[in-house]
C-alpha cells in the first residue's frame, strides 16, 4: 500500500538483519533516489517514531548519511549527499580534509578542501556551517564573502571584522531548508500555518483520528505523492502530509478533469470530501 508508514519500514528492516529503525532510515536515505518515499518522508515519519535525526554540519557529516552515539541509542547524522549541487568529489574532500584535522573557519575549510565560492554558497544554504560561522544568514555572508584567491595567496589567512547578521525567523529557515536539502528537521510547515488552517476548518491527520467513518471533513498537507495506477480508471491517488502524519486522498475522475492544474501542480493542497475508515 502506497500508504505504508515508517513503522512498517521498520518492521520490514527484521528481514534485512537490521534491528534498529536509526540504522534502517540512513540505509533508506544513502540509497536514494528510491522514487517511491522522498528523504522528506522517511524523516518525518522516522522523528515521529522516536528517531534522533540531526543536520548535515561540515564538523560532522560524512559523504553518506552515519549513525552517531554507538553504542548507546544512535541517532543519524545527514550526509553531506544531501545537499542539491554539491559534487561527490567535493564532499569527500571535505571528508577527508577533517579527518586529518578540524576546520577553523570558513576560510580554512575552502582552502583546505579546494571549495569554489559557489560551493561554499551550497553548504550555507544548507545550513551546514553553523559549527563554523552560526545561523544561516551568517553562514551565506561569509561563503559570499569569499573570492577565488591567486594562486601565491591561497595559503595566506584573512584577518577582517565580522559583521554580525541577525538570525532568520523560523519560517525563512525552513523554506531554506528545504530549497537546499529537500527537508526540514525544524517544525514542519503546518505547524506554523495550524492556526490560519483552523480558520478555515481544516483539520490535522492527527484530529482526523477521531472522526468517525463517512463524515464530511477538510484536511490540508503538502503533496508527496501523486499516483495513477493503470487499472484505476482515472482515479488519482494523493498522499498529503501535516506535522503529525499523513491524510490518503481517492480522487475520482470528474473531480480531477475539473480540477486538474491545481491537483496535478500544487505543492500545498487542501481538500473536501467524504472520511473513510474501517478499525483504526
Amino acid at each position: 500500500s502506497h500508504a505504508a508508514s515508517f513503522a512498517l519500514l521498520v518492521y520490514a528492516s527484521s528481514w534485512i538483519k537490521c534491528n534498529e529503525p536509526a540504522a534502517f532510515l540512513a540505509a533508506l536515505l544513502n540509497s536514494q533516489p528510491m522514487g517511491f518515499y522522498s528523504p522528506s518522508q522517511l524523516v518525518q515519519d522516522a522523528k515521529r517514531h522516536g528517531v534522533e535525526v540531526r543536520p548535515v554540519d561540515v564538523m560532522h557529516s560524512a559523504v553518506d548519511c552515519t549513525l552517531e552515539d554507538l553504542p548507546d541509542r544512535p541517532a543519524v547524522r545527514l550526509g553531506l549527499r544531501m545537499i542539491a549541487g554539491l559534487k561527490a568529489a567535493s564532499a569527500e574532500r571535505i571528508a577527508a580534509e577533517r579527518e586529518t584535522a578540524p576546520f577553523d573557519s570558513v576560510e580554512e575549510l575552502a582552502r583546505r578542501a579546494g571549495l569554489e565560492q559557489h560551493e561554499m554558497k551550497l553548504l550555507a544554504a544548507a545550513d551546514a556551517l553553523a559549527s563554523l560561522s552560526g545561523h544561516r544568514r551568517q553562514q551565506v555572508w561569509d561563503a559570499a564573502a569569499l573570492h577565488a584567491l591567486q594562486r601565491l595567496l591561497r595559503e595566506a589567512p584573512v584577518d577582517e571584522d565580522t559583521l554580525e547578521l541577525p538570525e532568520a525567523p523560523e519560517g525563512e529557515e525552513i523554506v531554506w531548508d528545504y530549497a537546499a536539502t529537500g527537508l526540514t528537521l525544524r517544525r514542519h510547515p503546518l505547524a506554523l500555518l495550524r492556526p490560519r488552517l483552523q480558520a478555515k476548518r481544516l483539520l490535522s491527520s492527527k484530529d482526523l483520528q477521531r472522526v468517525p467513518d463517512g463524515r464530511e471533513v477538510r484536511a490540508c498537507g503538502i503533496v508527496t505523492l501523486r499516483q495513477q495506477p493503470d487499472t484505476a480508471n482515472g482515479t488519482i491517488f494523493v498522499s498529503l502530509e501535516d506535522e503529525h502524519g499523513a491524510v490518503q486522498v481517492i480522487v475520482w475522475r470528474h473531480v480531477r478533469e475539473a480540477q486538474r492544474a491545481v491537483l496535478l501542480n500544487a505543492r500545498l493542497l487542501a481538500v473536501k470530501g467524504r472520511w473513510q475508515r474501517e478499525g483504526r
